[in-house]
């Protein structure tokens, strides 16, 4: 997949830097999202990357002494994703997310998925069905439990618990789906069902940022690849172009690493 010419914004990020305390994780981070295209990020452990995905649906605000500055711009409204104008929960409802550990709720398979519903005040019952079900079919996960759905969520395997944090991230309809290494907790003859929930998503032309170090994935499903290292933005291209033609010597290094 490439992009086509004159992609649409969905986001962008405009002189980000962020602070935990007086340390400076990003730095002017300049960033287009593409509509309906997906991103992938890439570098080494600890260059920023998981910290600016964060950014964008606003988790920092959980913790005391970090600092944004600049913005995240979101359309077609135009809003500033970090202003403090706006309500963080109405963001995580518009940009779900998905973690490097599958983080299910102690409910039952069926109210992880409805809870986003619920903080919305969906308590329509007929809704609420068919949008679990709905969610479930989208993480390729229906099959598997529509015959128990209020067994807990907790009894299902690390595979099928990490699609039932998609379906979640899927229910409220998100613009915007980022995923955070989703397959690096699970077991390497897990990570497979994953990464093929995610393709299919992608093939339904979903904006979605992911990180990754799965170099394949990433060359195979992104339209466009990122490189970051220690907070910076080193290197984009589209995904053939990066693989096949990286310009700078900082990426060639990782990627002779990597591939």
């Amino acid at each position: 997949m490439q992009i086509h010419d004159n992609p649409t914004l969905k986001a962008e990020a405009r002189n980000l830097n962020f602070y935990y305390g007086e340390a400076k994780a990003l730095k002017n981070i300049n960033m287009p999202i593409y509509d309906k295209k997906v991103t992938a990020l890439i570098g080494p452990s600890g260059c920023g990357k998981s910290t600016y995905l964060r950014s964008f649906n606003r988790m920092h605000d959980l913790y005391p002494g970090n600092r944004y500055e600049g913005e995240i711009r979101f359309f077609p409204d135009n809003t500033n994703l970090l202003s403090p104008d706006v309500d963080p929960i109405e963001v995580r409802m518009r940009v779900g997310m998905v973690f490097q550990k599958p983080n299910p709720f102690p409910k039952s398979i069926y109210e992880n998925v409805a809870y986003g519903l619920r903080v919305r005040g969906e308590n329509n019952k007929r809704v609420l069905d068919d949008k679990v079900e709905q969610a479930l079919k989208g993480s390729a996960l229906w099959d598997e439990v529509k015959d128990r759905l209020q067994d807990l969520a907790s009894n299902l395997s690390g595979g099928q618990q990490q699609r039932l944090c998609i379906a979640r991230a899927l229910a409220t309809d998100p613009e915007l789906l980022l995923f955070d290494e989703p397959t690096s907790a699970l077991d390497p003859e897990l990570v497979g069902e994953v990464l093929a929930t995610i393709r299919s998503l992608a093939e339904e032309n979903r904006t979605m940022v992911i990180v990754t170090h799965e170099m394949s994935f990433a060359r195979d499903v992104a339209n466009r690849v990122i490189f970051m290292d220690k907070g910076e933005i080193v290197e984009e291209a589209p995904a053939k172009e990066f693989f096949s033609a990286p310009q700078q010597e900082r990426t060639k290094a990782f990627l002779c690493n990597t591939l």
